[in-house]
Formats: structure tokens, C-alpha cells, sequence
């Protein structure tokens, strides 16, 4: 019987040194991966607006995805072409809008955890900044701007492109090079139009233009009778 009492009392023993050496999982919480999400963006122009990154992190002990965006650290390898925390907002991210162009890491970092604090987890998401008037920029040369100034009472509209030209208030959109651009003039109490030499032809109150590499400006002056 006494071996009996020593056997139990050793199995209990055993297995209180088991429950012991567990991880404390309300203490011990660790961080083991970090997702940015979008894993990717594009930003079509310097000017473009901004992007709102997420952080969502993965933890053990006990098990756990959480969002984290406001607790890591934001940066990126190329600080020269992005703003980060875009007007205070925690993960935007906006081109600089100095006419820069590349590829570039957003990059998410945050410590382990209590059980590693000193060992870093990073989260990666990969933009692209284009300038499509820029040859050496991504997807450079495929696209270019086509401006319109106005003088005079009237107004010029884009028969094609998006966002559509409608000058005074919004003159210039972006076309691929090549591309045929029909304007047209609406003159305001009788007024005629003069259209500039940009165009490559004109009868009347239309335009049409043939973009260039380099873009083009167009100038519809409005003369009252």
C-alpha cells in the first residue's frame, strides 16, 4: 500500500511540473508574423492620393490575429519618393508629389512580444509610383497629359479621356500617346473661337489633337461679337 501512495504521489508531482513548465499564455503572448494589406499598390502619378495600409499580426500563446496598424513602426526604403502617415492618418501612404517615380517596400515592424522583445517581426507591402509622361518611369511613355486653356466667354469639353476635360474648370487629363482627342468649344452669347496651332486639325467650335510624347497645350480663345 505504502508503494502504491508513493506512486500516486509521484504521478501527481510529474504532472504538476508539466502544468508548470507550460507557456503562461495570459503573460507570455509573442508576435510571429506580420501581413501589410494591400500586399501591393499602384499609384498612377507623383500626385496621386494616398493609400491606407493595414497591419495584421498573428500571435501564439494563446493563438490570435489582431489588427495593429497604430502599434507598428512605419517606414519604407525609399523615403525620397513616399510620405508616410499621411496627414497624421496611422498606415497612409502618399507619393511625395515631386515628379518621382520607382518601386519601393512600405515596411511594418513591431517587437516579438514579452517572450522575445528584443527579436523584431517585419511586414512587407510593395508600391509602385508611375508617371506615365516620364519614359524612364514604370509604365513611362505610354501616357501624357493634354492641357487646354481657356481665354474669353466659353468653355472646352473632351469628346474622349477620363477624367474628362471640361475648362475652365478642370483643363487637363491624361491620354496614351498616339491617341486622337476630339474638343470641342462652347462659345456663351455668340461669342467664336480661335483655336491655337496644337491642334492638329479644326473647323469651327471642334478640335481634334494627336498626342505627342511630350504632350500637348491647347489655347481656345473666345472673342464677343
Amino acid at each position: 500500500m505504502k508503494r502504491s501512495y508513493i506512486g500516486l504521489a509521484l504521478g501527481a508531482l510529474v504532472a504538476a511540473g508539466a502544468v508548470l513548465s507550460l507557456p503562461s499564455c495570459g503573460h507570455d503572448q509573442k508576435l510571429v508574423s506580420l501581413a501589410v494589406q494591400p500586399p501591393t499598390a499602384l499609384y498612377p502619378t507623383p500626385q496621386s492620393g494616398q493609400v491606407v495600409f493595414s497591419a495584421i499580426g498573428t500571435y501564439i500563446h494563446p493563438p490570435a490575429t489582431k489588427d495593429i496598424t497604430t502599434q507598428v513602426t512605419w517606414s519604407t526604403d525609399v523615403p525620397e519618393l513616399l510620405t508616410l502617415n499621411y496627414q497624421g492618418v496611422a498606415g497612409a501612404v502618399a507619393p511625395n508629389g515631386l515628379g518621382g517615380c520607382g518601386i519601393a517596400d512600405i515596411i511594418a515592424t513591431a517587437p516579438e512580444g514579452t517572450g522575445g522583445a528584443s527579436n523584431i517581426v517585419p511586414g512587407y507591402a510593395t508600391v509602385t509610383v508611375n508617371n506615365p509622361a516620364v519614359l524612364t518611369c514604370p509604365g513611362g511613355g505610354t501616357e501624357t497629359t493634354l492641357s487646354v486653356q481657356v481665354t474669353g466667354p466659353g468653355t472646352v469639353i473632351s469628346l474622349t479621356g477620363s477624367p474628362p476635360i471640361d475648362c475652365p474648370t478642370a483643363c487637363i487629363s491624361a491620354f496614351p500617346v498616339g491617341a486622337t482627342v476630339g474638343l470641342t468649344a462652347e462659345p456663351m452669347s455668340g461669342a467664336t473661337v480661335t483655336w491655337s496651332s496644337a491642334c492638329t486639325s479644326s473647323s469651327g467650335n471642334n478640335c481634334s489633337v494627336t498626342i505627342p510624347s511630350g504632350g500637348a497645350n491647347v489655347l481656345a480663345t473666345f472673342t464677343a461679337p
